[in-house]
């Protein structure tokens, strides 16, 4: 299984990957691809246009034995819901005052040995123009890769690409994702936007986060 090269805290026990498999089976799902047997890495997933997304990805997640992790809000972090959340791979994010999102997961990054990110970069199912930047600031000052991935509805295929080491150039590193997004399938492709940041010249993106 492709599970199997990856660190174990990146793995999912075999209850977990057996439901997986079953579900997968059930529904006619499939997996193209690994990711990349290395302890740190940001996997974003698109186009998000469906509800199903989420609990898809999951499933498929679950076939490669992949255990990732998430943020949330740090209010919802509260015993016992905060043991069963940590269990699940999230971790407490302050979106309030001083506390950037950004270098918060960065910090993490920093803290843990192993560690991979989850991130839908559109931040929403609704068709928007942008993405947002915050998964390509968290990669580039965690110096860690972006693996790109998402589901084609039209195969019924979860598709892991290779991954993409970001150089600082924004638009040379946003043409290779559109390189990769270009053939995706979602379910609403009426919802699907397109690939770029609202400025792929602003330099800022590139400053160390505080």
């Amino acid at each position: 299984m492709i599970g199997k090269s990856l660190p174990k805290p990146l793995r999912v026990n075999l209850l977990f990957h057996w439901l997986g498999c079953v579900v997968a089976w059930i529904t006619g799902w499939r997996v193209e691809g690994e990711f990349p047997d290395i302890p740190k890495f940001v996997v974003i997933v698109a186009p998000h246009t469906s509800n199903w997304d989420l609990p898809t990805a999951v499933m498929l997640s679950f076939v490669v034995r992949i255990h990732g992790s998430w943020m949330a809000k740090h209010t919802i972090f509260w015993p016992p819901l905060s043991w069963i959340l940590r269990g699940l791979g999230g971790f407490p994010i302050e979106r309030t005052g001083h506390h950037g999102v950004v270098k918060q997961a960065v910090d993490e990054f920093a803290r843990r040995d192993i560690m991979l990110l989850a991130l839908a970069p559109e931040g929403t199912r609704s068709r928007t123009e942008y993405w947002k930047s915050g998964f390509y600031q968290i990669a580039l000052h965690a110096r860690v890769p972006v693996v790109p991935c998402y589901l084609d509805y039209s195969r019924k295929l979860g598709c892991i690409t290779a991954p993409i080491t970001l150089t600082g150039n924004i638009k040379t590193d946003m043409d290779k994702l559109r390189a990769v997004y270009a053939t995706a399938i979602p379910r609403y492709p009426e919802l699907q936007g397109p690939v770029c940041l609202k400025n792929e010249e602003d330099a800022s993106l590139l400053n160390s986060p505080q």
